[in-house]
């Protein structure tokens, strides 16, 4: 794969996975630490990341970044005032 369009991809994938987390950091933000609804909230989105990582055939050594998009995601989504 050229390396134009890999960087595309994962700049694409990021911003999903920011944009995913977003919306599930502000409902987490309304539940009590470490109960049910607060662990649904981080690791919900989880599986949708992993299949747009594995749909899009991009390798192990990127899931750091996607990581870091899901935790800004969380942390922004938590800060937003709607």
């Amino acid at each position: 794969m050229a390396v134009l369009p890999k960087v595309a991809l994962v700049l694409g994938l990021f911003s999903y996975t920011f944009m995913l987390n977003l919306p599930f950091g502000y409902l987490r933000r309304a539940t009590r630490k470490f109960s049910l609804a607060w662990w649904l909230c981080i690791h919900a989105p989880v599986p949708i990341v992993v299949l747009g990582r594995m749909f899009s055939h991009l390798e192990l050594y990127y899931v750091p970044v996607f990581i870091g998009a899901a935790v800004l995601g969380q942390l922004w989504g938590g800060r937003l005032e709607l």
